[in-house]
């Protein structure tokens, strides 16, 4: 099997190339690298690889219980990952059976009384949902990766519940601005920035300041990790000053849709800009409108919340409970 580079896995597999990188940055694959070619590509171990972790990730196992599966040849490993999920699974399905069987209770009321609801008022119906979680998942089996991709594109539809319009408000910010290099830009970038928030003393000096990065290619070249950069702001007080590597920019601020994933599930970009782009009141407005303008930067971005607990915490503890939002520059359309 010839080499191939991250654009063409990521059409292959339907991933985006974010995702790869971060499946490379917490080391669930690894490229390979040559010298005649300008960026990392994959041999045939690291695609089957990849193959693996997309069908867990589309059974809902969680990253972490991936890496132990595949960095283990105990078979107990696996065999604990896959009861824990069934587990759950199992749960929501009993979940989902009590919720239609109380749906079809209202159902047979309204046919007998259509002019109230008058059934939702039983304390004893509260107390059977009280307790229930809403399923997340389709119960369906899959056996084929195709089966899988039509399985998730049912998982990933957006509601206007979940996708947020909110007004960004403009800023001072610190930037920090790396290409290519191991481990990789966001590794980097997201080093330097821990440094200069601990060095500058930011989280006392301003305990609410915000944490932004986004990608921002090398200009006219192609997306391979050589030329792949990645740029970090942070919110700093008007008045302080930085030094290099740091830049001091100004953020104007502006409308945005905004959608919340935990750290990881970056394949949402696309089901997230999907949805946007369909919407009826609003556009999305590339390049970051009247933003700081940037080569190599189309004006989307990743907001890392609860900022200053990010800071505060470390390692696993932190990884687990980091929350992003997808940020996409939006305009009322005319």
């Amino acid at each position: 099997m010839e080499l191939q580079n991250i654009s063409r896995i990521s059409k292959q597999f339907n991933v985006s190339t974010r995702t790869l990188r971060y499946y490379e940055q917490i080391g669930l694959i690894q490229p390979v690298k040559k010298d005649d070619f300008a960026y990392r590509v994959y041999d045939e171990n690291t695609v089957v690889r990849l193959q693996q972790i997309i069908v867990l990730r589309k059974l809902r196992i969680p990253l972490r219980q991936i890496a132990d599966i595949l960095k283990s040849e105990d078979t107990a490993v696996a065999i604990n990952a896959f009861n824990q999920n069934l587990a759950e699974i199992e749960d929501e399905i009993a979940a989902l059976s009590t919720i239609r069987s109380v749906i079809k209770t209202l159902l047979d009321h309204l046919h007998v009384q259509s002019d109230t609801l008058a059934l939702l008022d039983d304390v004893s119906l509260l107390e059977i949902v009280d307790s229930l979680t809403a399923s997340k998942i389709n119960f369906k089996e899959e056996k084929t990766m195709d089966d899988l991709n039509k399985a998730s594109e049912k998982l990933n539809k957006l509601t206007n519940k979940e996708v947020r319009i909110v007004y960004l408000p403009p800023a001072t910010v610190a930037s920090i601005y790396h290409i290519g290099g191991d481990p990789g830009p966001e590794s980097i970038t997201g080093d330097l920035l821990f440094d200069f928030i601990k060095t500058s003393n930011l989280a006392k000096i301003k305990p609410d300041f915000r944490h932004y990065g986004f990608n921002r290619h090398a200009e006219g070249k192609p997306d391979g990790m050589e030329y792949h950069g990645y740029e970090r702001w942070v919110t700093i007080p008007d008045d302080m000053e930085v030094s290099a590597p740091f830049v001091k920019k100004q953020f104007v601020g502006g409308l945005y849709a905004a959608f919340m994933i935990p750290m990881g599930d970056f394949h949402m970009w696309e089901v997230f800009y999907d949805y946007v782009k369909n919407l009826e009141k609003y556009e999305i407005m590339w390049a970051g409108g009247d933003s700081v303008q940037l080569h190599g930067w189309d004006g989307c971005m990743e907001e890392h919340l609860n900022a200053i607990n990010h800071y505060l915490w470390s390692g696993e503890e932190c990884d687990k409970f980091m929350q992003l939002d997808l940020l996409l520059p939006i305009k009322e359309r005319e």
